[in-house]
C-alpha cells in the first residue's frame, strides 16, 4: 500500500471532513476521494460514511485505525532508520513547545551530546496540537508539552511541576499602573484562571506570546507579568525583580509525549537526560 494513502486516510480521520483534509494535505478533493476510493477497493470495504455532515468511519474503517496508524508510524521510524548519519545507533526526533525550549532543550542537547554519542538528534519547534499530531503519527519520537491531552497511543508523563508567578520589576517605589502589565499567552487554562482570578482587569496594552521576550521588555520599561517561577529566579535573587505580595500562583506543569510503540531503551535515555535537564533549571 502506498503509504500516502494511509495518511490520507489517518488526516480524514482526524478532521471528519474530506474537504478539511485536502486542505491540509495541500491536495484537492478529488486526490483525496481518489486515495480514500483506492483504499476501500483495497479492502474490499467502504471505510467512511460520507454525508453532508463530513465523514465517520465504518466498522471496517473502525478495524483499519490502529493499523493504519501503526504503518505510518513504522515507515517514519525505517526511513530515519535508513538515513542515520555515521556511526550513530539510532536518530531520536523531539520537539518542544517555543517557551520550552530554552533552557530545558539546550541542557537536553548538551547531556545528549556528552552522555550518549552513539545517537543521533533532530529537534523542532511547534505548537503542542501540532506536536501532538507529530508524535501521534510517528513522524515525532517525544514532545515536551506544558498541556498533554490524551491521545490513543500516546503516553504523557509529567516531567516537572513549576508554578507561573505574579512579579514587577524593581524598585517598588516606582507606581506601576494597569497599562504596565504584560499579558503573556500561557495557554487556554492560564487565561481561563487568570480570567477568574482578575475579572475586572482591563485588557493589557502589550500582549507578549513568548515570556523570554515579554521579561527582556519589562526589565527595560519596568512593568509585571506573570513567569514561570523557575526561569526568574535568578532575577528575583538579584534584586531586579520581586514578587506581587497576595498575588495568585497557577500551576504550570511540564509532560514528555511518546508514542505507546518508542523503543523503552532510548526512552530510559532521554527521559533520563530530560530530568537530569530539568534538575538543572531548578
Amino acid at each position: 500500500m502506498d503509504i500516502n494513502v494511509a495518511r490520507t486516510f489517518l488526516e480524514v480521520v482526524k478532521t471528519g471532513s474530506f474537504v478539511a483534509a485536502a486542505s491540509n494535505l495541500n491536495l484537492t478533493q478529488t486526490a483525496v476521494s481518489a486515495r480514500i476510493r483506492v483504499l476501500e477497493e483495497q479492502l474490499d470495504r467502504p471505510v467512511f460514511i460520507r454525508n453532508k455532515a463530513g465523514a465517520r468511519l465504518t466498522p471496517a474503517g473502525e478495524q483499519f485505525l490502529r493499523f493504519a496508524t501503526t504503518m505510518v508510524q513504522v515507515w517514519a521510524r525505517a526511513k530515519r532508520a535508513v538515513a542515520l548519519p555515521p556511526g550513530r545507533e539510532t536518530v531520536v526526533t523531539i520537539g518542544a513547545e517555543l517557551s520550552l525550549w530554552s533552557p530545558l532543550l539546550r541542557h537536553w542537547l548538551l547531556w545528549m551530546r556528552r552522555e550518549c554519542p552513539e545517537i543521533a538528534v533532530s529537534t523542532t519547534i511547534d505548537t503542542s496540537e501540532r506536536l501532538m499530531e507529530q508524535v501521534q503519527d510517528g513522524t515525532l519520537d517525544v514532545a515536551i508539552l506544558y498541556a498533554a491531552p490524551s491521545r490513543p497511543g500516546v503516553i504523557a508523563e509529567l516531567l516537572f511541576e513549576e508554578k507561573l508567578v505574579l512579579v514587577r520589576t524593581t524598585p517598588t517605589t516606582t507606581p506601576l499602573g494597569p497599562e504596565d502589565h504584560v499579558q503573556i499567552d500561557w495557554g487556554e487554562e492560564f487565561a481561563a484562571s487568570y480570567q477568574a482570578a482578575f475579572p475586572d482587569q482591563p485588557n493589557a496594552v502589550v500582549s507578549i506570546s513568548y515570556g523570554p521576550l515579554a521579561l527582556e521588555y519589562i526589565l527595560a520599561t519596568g512593568g509585571s507579568g506573570f513567569f514561570r517561577q523557575g526561569f526568574i529566579r535568578s532575577y528575583l535573587e538579584d534584586g531586579r525583580l520581586t514578587l506581587v505580595p497576595d498575588s495568585p500562583e497557577f500551576s504550570y506543569s511540564a509532560y514528555v509525549v511518546h508514542s505507546t510503540k518508542a523503543d523503552p531503551g532510548v526512552m530510559d535515555r532521554i527521559r533520563f537526560g530530560l530530568r537530569t535537564a530539568a534538575t538543572i533549571m531548578a
